[in-house]
């Protein structure tokens, strides 16, 4: 029983480690060649959407359904207030003990407002795509690997971020600037509430991000570029030879714990109580390293190691340098979660025998066939039934034996014809019939003639 619970508990854990959630509250994107001095694009996107329920209507309520309200832009480095956040940026980077700097910025903002009959939604989305440098601290050289900086990654931009789009300044990282914006009535409503400090959380907080440390990320990596198929298939000359190491994070895992979406509840009141509510999913990334890579930590910084080749100790196969080490765990994985399905169903399968709930069917050979069907014409078609030898087949004949049968009855139809021959022997029977008449008219003639009075006596 204490290895069935091991296999069990096995493949619970792939199969929870396999769930991700399809929204995320700040999702990060990085990918590195590994260079000393490269510039690496980055691209962080938030998401968060707010709530404001009025199931008893009310005045704003009114005010709101029906209405529609979006802003979309897109501006670059070309604005001095995106230069601004680029430096409030590379300040936070350096703070988390970080020497990667940010050198470029574009910022991709998507807001709408949208209210319904019981309910008013908005979503508010932020694009960041940043050019990063100077995370590579080392190449690899030898046989010592490449370092990567990572722990800029929990960047977080607190207070009002400005940014003009065609000449009209907006400020973006706080949900309260849109609403005073396109809904002054409900920014009014809000102002000291609860709800006003919730609606004044910044947008841009990728902190969570930092927070999971990268060993609890779950790693995988793709061989493609030094399997022998790329070159006979054609691939891109930078990506040949190359093997990508990935990290994810967001996915619900042992390690990571069960990630779940971020729910913030307030409510203000006016001519009367409406309930507000902020939703985020889960903070998730994926990093991506050009070469096998492990996990470090140098001086209180998360790094990673990246080897541009197969470190010792790591096998090679025919087809290249793949890992043979992770062929058999990839492997073993899916004998244990075999194992355990065929062992939980086992279980089950006796159980139901001894509770008497199994069919087990009839043994073949114990049934004999029967034909069920005759020609027709030029043309036979063969048709049959099984039944058991044991049995009676007379109880389960198929209605087709019963054709023949039908035939047999029709055939005493002549002699029914023959029982109407009698008819003229009817006929001759009733010829008597003159030779009675003339027996009552000699009879008549004999009584008439003889006198009145007279008796035969």
């Amino acid at each position: 029983m204490s290895r069935t619970g091991i296999l069990v508990a096995s493949l619970a854990v792939i199969m929870l480690a396999s769930t991700v959630g399809p929204a995320f509250a700040a999702q990060m994107e990085f990918r590195t060649w590994v260079e000393p001095g490269a510039t690496d694009e980055v691209e962080i996107k938030f998401q968060r959407t707010v709530i404001i329920n009025y199931d008893q209507g009310g005045m704003l309520a009114d005010e709101l359904r029906g209405q529609k309200f979006a802003k979309t832009f897109t501006v670059t480095s070309t604005d001095p207030g995106v230069n601004e956040l680029r430096d409030r940026i590379n300040y936070q980077i350096s703070q988390l003990g970080s020497s990667a700097a940010i050198t470029d910025v574009q910022i991709d903002y998507d807001t709408k407002l949208t209210g319904r009959g019981l309910n008013t939604s908005i979503d508010y989305k932020i694009i960041l795509t940043m050019s990063i440098t100077n995370h590579v601290l080392r190449e690899s050289s030898g046989g010592n690997s490449g370092l990567v900086d990572m722990n800029w990654r929990g960047l977080a931009v607190p207070d009002e971020v400005t940014v003009n789009a065609k000449g009209i300044p907006h400020e973006i990282n706080l949900p309260i600037s849109f609403i005073a914006d396109v809904a002054p009535g409900l920014h009014s409503a809000i102002l000291g509430s609860e709800a006003e400090t919730l609606l004044n959380a910044p947008i841009m907080d990728a902190s969570g991000i930092k927070a999971q440390p990268l060993g609890n990320w779950h790693f995988l990596f793709d061989p493609t570029g030094i399997n022998v198929d790329a070159s006979q298939y054609g691939m891109y000359d930078e990506l040949a030879g190359v093997v990508w190491s990935s990290y994810t994070m967001g996915e619900s895992s042992l390690r990571e714990g069960i990630q779940t979406e971020k729910e913030f509840a307030a409510s203000f009141t006016t001519d009367t109580t409406y309930d507000l509510r902020t939703i985020e999913s889960a903070d998730a990334a994926n990093i991506f390293f050009a070469g096998f890579s492990n996990i470090d930590v140098l001086d209180n910084t998360e790094v990673v190691g990246v080897y541009p080749e197969a470190p010792e100790g790591f096998a090679t196969t025919s087809t290249g340098q793949f890992p043979v080490m992770i062929i058999y765990g990839m492997a073993g994985m899916a004998g244990i979660g075999g194992i355990a399905v065929f062992i939980v169903s086992e279980k089950k399968r006796k159980g139901d025998i001894k509770a008497g709930n199994v069919q087990t069917g009839i043994d073949p050979s114990q049934l004999v066939g029967a034909d069920t069907s005759t020609g027709s014409g030029g043309y036979k078609t063969n048709r049959g039934e099984a039944h058991l030898k044991s049995d009676d087949y007379e109880h389960h004949r198929s209605v087709y034996d019963e054709n023949p049968q039908v035939e047999q009855k029709t055939e005493p139809a002549p002699a029914e014809e023959t029982k109407t021959e009698p008819a003229p022997a009817e006929e001759t029977k009733t010829e008597p019939a003159p030779a009675e008449e003339t027996k009552s008219d000699d009879s008549a003639s004999d009584r008439g003639s003889m006198p009145k009075g007279w008796s035969p006596e």
